[in-house]
């Protein structure tokens, strides 16, 4: 048969034929633990341990976009052919240079959703604007594709002796670092993190200068990307003598009976010496557990570290009836380790890991802890509404709530490394990761993109597969030789790097040749028509779904409709929920699998075009809003009784005309009332849905689910009036001030009875002052091209989102909202107030004085 891929689907152009934000037990774990951190506010594993000092840079840059063509509007960078020719001559990044014109941000930044949507149908395939989102970057659009940025900062006397990094957790995507007028150095990848060893160039007890330039005019991908510094930045100070970057691994394994387990933690590090003597160093390991008490301990024989060398260390400890790391607990412990010479501390750090097992069966599946477990994933981008790919630390767990909420269990990384955030969120709420490299290749940038992935991320426990790529379907087909070898090459620098965990990748073929042969695991994008065969003829290898699913819908909508570019939550297209569910969850040789795409992203607006600038795959929309897809996951992936009811019930103009009516329900039985009238009871079919043909009146519909003969459960959907108020709610009522910390807001339309209008698309106005700011909004309608920057957001079926951030004071932060009519505010308003308390900041940079 023809194989066709998701990104096939996006060119060919084929037809293919409730919302509320997570309840607060979604988020009962991540708020926990943010109360845990009270001092901070922040995860633990971002805070460095005395004497090195991690700062972060975020706050009081200054940006101004720049020019890929024009030199004159690009700060004169390339005027010439002498920018490189001296060293300590870039004058932008020297005092007396003129920023004043430039807008002051604080980072994370991503100047692509800032920019307007353009309709661009040029080109082919992956390269044209539709894939990317329409926003105006690359070489056809080099006004808008360069970005710089400039900071000024304060060096004490005191660091003299010490090391000075600047780190970048990811920037997009080329990148030029300038120093008190000296060249730095650069960066060619969208996504791995690189630092630059400043300590030569800075000028100690005095104001220092430094600029960026971002040039985002190549890509990665064929998605959404962003621009500009999106993650986090950071200052890193540390002894001569340290401990190498991402070389401490803590590495367990469990032994005896589920009565009495033990876990055996292998211990090493690497020790760097940059400093003018060789050194006698001596390496000691505390481990803690969650509540912080001291568990083990190690000590690793001292060493001489020589004058711009290193020295390997390592040690055992032995953890005696350990918590294991797991979906439901998902344990943590702590690894202290110190490089001390004659009893002085000279460098340490924090590596946060836990204990647990994991083993891929080719004829029983997944285990975790020895334990059955089917992954239930989702892949998926990271962009979200209202700030494109430039998330605050929060955003990353709200949005890891919204889908544990329908019971995913696992993520994927599509198609890159993710930022640290996710992997923390990941970690401390108790979901699985399947951690993707972006350029599946053995050549030096591919490798070092893997190694970075694999040496960051390797003490992380819910990391349970490493990904070398995705869909390379050259490297499957008229190149699979060297698909195969260099697959093998990539598969053994992972085992190499991280010998605990297996290595796939994400396959759209059959998986007889080319990459497949050389990984541990095999993926199958799609195709359920290969896994059966497969697995046949090769009974010894495990087997997952690595893509599935791709079902399309627009949130709300009940009616595939080309001319407004909308598709409904009925039929969905390219194997529905049911279709692969019921393939992944009946067979027990499958792992499970991770369905395309948890959330909706910008980009690959498939299976439509202009207007539409967002993909439709997500069972949640862009702002996490749930479609009725994610009732159906929930339904069957969670074990508690669960019962959805759609569609709305306001249909006017379509009196006696029949409405299909669907339930997702776990629950024995379902009977289904309109206007108090049985329509008949169905059973529930394992793993599928019921449905019904009902003559619109309007009214009432409602379903009862039954349980050994009894009801449980039952849902509502009621025709209603017009709205005539707004309502404001927020994921939390109170914030850190620290001015990062975040609070999602949901707005929506309510009718004179207070029921949600689930048709409204006013356009909403909102307001937000005192000690906080309006940093985004949404509403996820992918047609929908108002500014996410803006004050001003239409309701999409009833919903708008809003993200606001809490400034450095603490205080209370008033939100208000009013629609706004033909001739200005109309009738419906909301206000709301949140509570921003005052916290310890993490150690930053400041500006100069």
């Amino acid at each position: 048969m023809q194989r066709i891929s998701r990104r096939d689907l996006i060119s060919s152009g084929l037809a293919f034929s409730a919302t509320c934000l997570a309840t607060r037990p979604a988020w009962a774990r991540t708020i926990a633990f943010h109360e845990d951190n009270l001092d901070t506010g922040k995860p633990e594993a971002s805070l460095a341990v005395a004497p090195r000092e991690r700062l972060l840079f975020d706050f009081g840059w200054k940006f101004v976009l720049g020019d890929g063509n024009d030199p004159v509007k690009d700060q004169g960078f390339g005027f010439g052919q002498s920018d490189f020719s001296k060293t300590g001559e870039f004058a932008f990044a020297k005092a007396g240079f003129d920023d004043s014109k430039w807008r002051s941000i604080d980072l994370p930044h991503d100047w692509a959703v800032e920019l307007p949507f353009v309709h661009d149908d040029s080109g082919s395939g992956d390269s044209q604007l539709r894939s990317h989102g329409y926003k105006p970057l690359g070489r056809r659009y080099p006004e808008t594709s360069v970005g710089w940025y400039r900071h000024d900062f304060d060096v004490p006397a005191s660091d003299h002796g010490r090391r000075t990094w600047i780190e970048f957790d990811g920037a997009f995507r080329d990148v030029q670092i300038f120093v008190n007028g000296c060249f730095i150095g650069n960066n060619e990848n969208g996504y791995v993190p690189f630092r630059f060893d400043l300590t030569d160039f800075l000028i100690y007890g005095a104001k220092n200068f430094i600029v960026v330039r971002v040039d985002a005019r190549t890509g990665d991908g064929w998605f959404y990307e962003g621009a500009g510094i999106y993650r986090h930045l950071w200052l890193t100070k540390m002894d001569a003598l340290h401990l190498g970057r991402w070389e401490s691994t803590v590495r367990s394994t469990v032994s005896g009976n589920s009565g009495s387990p033990s876990a055996t933690l292998s211990l090493a590090t690497i020790v760097e010496n940059e400093g003018k003597q060789a050194e006698e160093a001596q390496v000691r390991w505390q481990i803690l557990d969650a509540a912080g008490k001291t568990v083990a301990a190690a000590d690793a024989p001292a060493q001489k570290v020589d004058e711009d060398g290193f020295a390997r260390f390592s040690a055992s400890a032995l953890l005696m009836n350990p918590a294991l790391w797991s979906v439901e607990e998902p344990h943590l412990y702590t690894a202290i380790i110190t490089v001390s010479v004659n009893g002085t501390v000279r460098d340490a750090e924090r590596v946060s890991f836990g204990v647990r097992s994991v083993q891929f069966d080719a004829q029983k599946g997944f285990f975790l802890n020895g334990k059955s477990l089917k992954i239930q994933g989702t892949c998926n981008h990271q962009d979200h509404a209202g700030v494109g790919a430039a998330l605050p630390d929060r955003l990353q767990y709200f949005r890891l709530g919204v889908l544990q909420q329908m019971g995913c269990n696992a993520v994927r990384t599509s198609h890159n490394m993710p930022t640290p955030e996710w992997v923390e969120a990941c970690d401390r709420m108790g979901v699985m990761l399947m951690c993707e490299t972006r350029q599946a290749s053995s050549n030096p940038s591919g490798l070092a993109q893997l190694e970075a992935m694999v040496k960051r991320y390797r003490n992380s426990p819910s990391i349970i597969i490493w990904s070398i790529g995705n869909e390379e379907n050259a490297l499957q087909g008229p190149m699979a030789e060297q698909g195969a070898a260099i697959a093998a090459t990539m598969v053994r620098k992972c085992h190499e790097l991280d010998p605990t965990r297996v290595v796939s990748a994400a396959v759209n073929a059959d998986n007889r040749k080319g990459i497949s042969d050389a990984v541990d695991l095999v993926g199958f994008n799609y195709h359920l028509d290969f896994p059966d065969a497969f697995h046949r003829d090769n009974p010894t290898r495990p087997i997952f779904g690595s893509e599935t699913s791709s079902a399309v819908s627009t949130r709300g909508e009940y009616t595939t409709d080309w001319q407004r570019n909308v598709v409904d939550a009925y039929h969905g297209v390219f194997e529905l929920p049911e279709l692969w569910w019921k393939f992944y969850g009946e067979r027990d040789w499958t792992a499970g699998g991770f369905a395309w795409t948890g959330y909706d992203y910008r980009g690959e607006p498939t299976p439509f075009g202009w207007p539409s600038v967002s993909a439709n795959f997500g069972i949640v929309d862009l702002c996490g809003f749930p479609k009725d897809y994610f009732y159906y996951y929930k339904a069957w992936w969670r074990s508690e009784p669960s019962l959805h009811l759609f569609p709305h019930w306001n249909w006017l103009g379509k009196e006696g005309t029949e409405i299909a009516v669907w339930v997702y329900s776990n629950l024995d039985e379902v009977e289904l009332l309109v206007n108090g009238v049985s329509a008949g009871s169905q059973k529930v079919p394992h793993l599928g849905h019921l449905e019904w043909k009902v003559k619109y009146e309007a009214g009432l519909i409602e379903a009862r689910g039954l349980k050994n003969g009894k009801v449980v459960l039952s849902e509502k959907r009621e025709t209603t009036g017009p709205a005539a108020s707004l309502r404001l709610t927020a994921d939390r009522a109170e914030i850190f001030a620290d001015g990062e910390d975040v609070a999602i807001l949901k707005a929506e339309a309510l009718d004179s009875q207070g029921r949600i209008v689930p048709v409204a698309d006013d356009l909403i106005a909102f307001r937000v002052w005192g000690a906080g700011k309006l940093i985004g909004v949404g509403n996820g309608n992918s047609n929908c091209q108002e500014s996410e920057k803006g004050s001003k957001r239409s309701l999409f079926h009833g919903l708008a989102q809003i993200i606001v951030q809490s400034t450095k004071d603490a205080g209370e932060i008033y939100i208000e909202a009013a629609n706004q009519g033909a001739d200005g505010p109309g009738a419906l308003s909301a206000r709301l107030t949140i509570k921003s308390k005052q916290v310890k900041l993490r150690p930053f940079v400041p500006a100069a004085r």
